[in-house]
């Protein structure tokens, strides 16, 4: 598959209501644009088969901490699933086919996994876009718990999210209830495409960090650091016209921008 034919594919799941996007087969069309090979449908039913295997190891009572345990359980200890810690960085992370196939990856596509197989045995649970790690949230009435899919499932509370970022930041941080706001589905794949697109610009390479940019802004086109990002992008990779066209948009929507004048500069250079 040509990565344009997966990028059609990516932007046609989105353009539905947030609630009937299906996420994983959006996250399996950015993947494609990795890997054109890939079939979608492979993946999904990889996923259908772990909810199956998993719904005939549920307990007979359904509470909800009894069923994150078996989740648990079964995702960790049987299939081996974890965090990958010692290449935190690698862009296969990010990637749902790679992290089924090697059964690990970031919190925030392990998340993917759990939801996804959540979802499947009718026990939904909503992302939790908390600063610096997600983490994720049954959708049970008058239920404050939260799952660390990245930890191997760690059932977390209210204080145990106040450590957690405190420990991120390495200074105390007053936890604001935004911190733990859930996530639409649009918002779940834009911060899976902005992991790819700062891996891809700390290791410099460039069309793939504009290729993350691209589809950031095919879910979010008002997103004016993305348009100044992608004409900046742009502008390093060749593409002038569209640097042009970007970075002109950025100035016109903030001009008061504290990077403005560099702006200015940069379309000057190129005849602006």
């Amino acid at each position: 598959m040509h990565s344009s034919s997966a990028r059609q594919y990516f932007y046609q799941e989105i353009q539905q209501s947030d609630q009937h996007i299906d996420l994983a087969k959006a996250a399996l069309h950015i993947a494609q644009e990795e890997y054109p090979p890939l079939d979608p449908q492979e993946y999904l039913n990889a996923l259908d088969t772990m909810a199956e295997e998993l719904r005939e190891r549920l307990p007979p009572e359904s509470y909800p901490l009894k069923i994150i345990q078996t989740i648990n359980q079964y995702l960790y200890n049987d299939l081996g699933f974890q965090g990958n810690k010692n290449n935190y960085y690698d862009p296969c992370n990010s990637f749902l086919n790679d992290v089924i196939d090697k059964r690990q990856g970031i919190p925030i596509s392990l998340a993917l996994v759990y939801m996804e197989i959540a979802q499947r045995i009718d026990f939904p649970m909503e992302g939790i876009g908390m600063p610096g790690h997600f983490l994720i949230r049954p959708q049970v009435p008058d239920m404050e718990v939260f799952v660390d899919a990245f930890e191997n499932g760690e059932v977390m509370f209210g204080e145990d999210c106040q450590e957690k970022l405190t420990k991120i930041y390495q200074t105390p941080v007053t936890l604001q209830p935004e911190f733990l706001a859930p996530v639409t589905k649009k918002q779940f794949l834009m911060r899976m495409l902005a992991n790819l697109k700062y891996i891809y610009l700390n290791q410099q390479e460039l069309e793939k960090a504009l290729a993350a940019v691209e589809r950031i802004l095919l879910l979010f086109p008002e997103i004016v650091v993305e348009i100044r990002d992608r004409g900046l992008l742009s502008y390093q990779i060749g593409r002038f016209s569209q640097a042009i066209n970007d970075l002109e948009t950025y100035l016109a929507k903030s001009p008061q921008a504290r990077d403005a004048q560099m702006i200015r500069n940069l379309l000057t250079q190129m005849g602006r």
